[in-house]
C-alpha cells in the first residue's frame, strides 16, 4: 500500500494548528496532528518527508522512522520532530484502517478501557488566536460559554473546582503565576506574587478539601532558585504535580528542583525523542514523565518513551492543550501503556470546538475518557473542513517532485 499524496491543512481560526492527511493508492487516508510554529512544521513535512515517503509502504512505520526528520532537529520539539510526529501518527491510523484495529490495539492491546482526566483550565481561545504563548494570549477577552476556565482559576477557583467535581472530574490543572514570571523574567517572585499564586489553591481546599488533585502548571518560566522557592510554598496544599519548573534549557536543574521539595515534579510536554527523556528518567527524581504525541516524534517515540519511563518506575501522562487529534492519539495511548494513570484534557476545547473540526471525539464520561470505536484513530476530519473560509490546503503529489 503506497503512499500517494500528503496534505497539510491549515485554519485561519486556529492558527497554531496543522492537520495532515497522508494518502495511499489502497483509497485508505490517515489523518495526522501537530501544533506551533505550523508554517515550520509544513515545510519540513513538503519539503523532507513528502520526497521520501511518497511512493513507499505506508505500512512500514518503524522503516521509515530514520527519515522523517532528516539530518537536523531529531531531538527536542523542533519543527522536523513536529512534522514527523504528524506524518508519524497518520500513518498509524493507516495501519489500523488496513488492519481493521483501534491504533491501541494495534500496538498490543489495551491494559484499561477507560482512563480517568484532569482539566486543564483553559478557556476557549487559549493559545489559538496568536503564534506566541504568554499571558498577552490567555484569550481572556473571549469570555463565553461555561467553560472559561482560565478566567474562572484565577478569579473563581473554588467554583470552579466543584463545577469540576459535579461533571465527575476530579482533577484539574491551574497556572496563576505565568504574570509574574513574565514580569521578571523568572529570576524574581516577591512574597506578594507568592501569596496571590496560592490564593486560587487556598479556595479550591476550602472549597472541597482534597476531593480535588490540583496540578501547578509552572510552563517553564523560572530560575531554580524561585522554583523551588514556589514548589515549597505548594507543599502544605498537596498538589498533584509542579509541572515544569524550571528552563527546560538544563535538565540537572529539574532534579536539583525535585530534590529541594515534596512537591512531585513533573516535566516534558516540550520535549522530544527518546534521547530527551532518556536524560530526564536519569535524574531518577521525577513523579511523572509528560509527553506530548504531536511534539515528541508521534506514536512510533510516544510508545518507547512510555516503555523506557516503565522501567525507571515512573508513570507517564499524554499532553492535550492543542487540538482534537492529538487528544484521541494520547488516549490510545493512555490504554495501552502500563504506567500511564490519567490523560489531560481542556473541557473548554472539548465541548467548545474540537467537534468542529473531527466527526468523532473520544467519549468522556464521569470524569473518565476512551477512545472512539472504529480502526485506527477512530476518527477523520469532517468532510468540509477543507472548503472552509479561512482553511488552506497545501498538496504535493509525485508529479510534485
Amino acid at each position: 500500500m503506497k503512499v500517494t499524496a500528503i496534505e497539510t491543512i491549515r485554519a485561519a481560526e486556529h492558527p497554531n494548528l496543522l492537520w495532515v492527511q497522508v494518502q495511499t493508492d489502497a483509497g485508505l487516508t490517515g489523518l495526522g496532528e501537530t501544533f506551533y510554529g505550523p508554517a515550520a512544521a509544513e515545510g519540513h513535512i513538503h519539503g523532507i518527508i513528502a520526497p521520501y515517503l511518497i511512493g513507499r509502504d505506508a505500512t512500514n512505520i518503524e522503516a521509515h522512522q530514520a527519515h522523517l526528520t532528516g539530518y537536523v532537529g531529531f531531538v527536542g520539539a523542533s519543527a522536523e520532530m513536529r512534522g514527523r510526529s504528524a506524518v508519524d501518527i497518520a500513518l498509524w491510523d493507516i495501519l489500523g484502517q488496513a488492519k481493521g484495529m483501534a491504533i491501541c490495539d494495534l500496538l498490543g492491546g489495551r491494559v484499561r478501557e477507560k482512563i480517568k482526566v484532569y482539566n486543564t483550565c483553559a478557556g476557549y481561545s487559549y493559545v489559538q488566536t496568536k503564534a506566541t504563548q504568554g499571558t498577552d494570549n490567555f484569550g481572556l477577552s473571549a469570555k463565553t460559554g461555561q467553560y472559561e476556565d482560565l478566567d474562572a482559576f484565577l478569579n473563581r477557583a473554588d467554583e470552579l473546582a466543584l463545577s469540576l467535581l459535579e461533571m465527575g472530574i476530579d482533577a484539574m490543572k491551574i497556572w496563576p503565576l505565568d504574570y509574574a514570571a513574565e514580569a521578571s523574567s523568572g529570576y524574581r517572585i516577591s512574597p506578594e506574587d507568592l501569596k496571590k499564586g496560592l490564593l486560587p489553591f487556598e479556595k479550591i481546599r476550602r472549597a472541597v478539601g482534597d476531593r480535588m488533585d490540583v496540578a501547578y502548571e509552572l510552563h517553564s518560566l523560572w530560575s531554580r532558585p524561585q522554583a523551588i522557592k514556589i514548589a515549597q510554598a505548594l507543599e502544605p496544599f498537596k498538589p498533584m504535580w509542579v509541572e515544569d519548573p524550571v528552563f527546560m534549557d538544563h535538565m540537572h536543574s529539574i532534579g536539583e528542583v525535585a530534590r529541594a521539595t515534596r512537591s512531585p515534579i513533573a516535566v516534558g510536554e516540550t520535549r522530544g525523542g527518546r534521547a530527551d527523556f532518556r536524560h530526564l528518567l536519569e535524574l531518577e527524581a521525577l513523579s511523572m514523565v509528560i509527553m506530548d504525541v504531536a511534539w515528541c516524534g508521534g506514536v512510533s517515540e510516544a510508545r518507547k518513551i512510555a516503555s523506557l519511563a516503565e522501567t525507571y518506575h515512573t508513570p507517564v501522562a499524554f499532553h492535550d492543550c492543542t487540538g482534537p487529534v492529538a487528544l484521541t492519539i494520547s488516549t490510545h495511548l493512555a490504554l495501552n501503556a502500563r504506567n500511564c494513570w490519567v490523560q489531560e484534557i481542556v473541557r473548554a476545547f472539548y465541548y467548545g470546538w474540537y467537534h468542529r473540526y473531527l466527526t468523532e471525539l473520544p467519549p468522556i464520561e464521569k470524569g473518565t475518557i476512551t477512545v472512539p470505536k472504529g480502526p485506527g484513530l477512530g476518527t477523520k476530519l469532517q468532510p468540509d473542513v477543507v472548503k472552509r473560509p479561512g482553511v488552506t490546503v497545501k498538496r504535493t503529489t509525485a508529479k510534485d517532485l
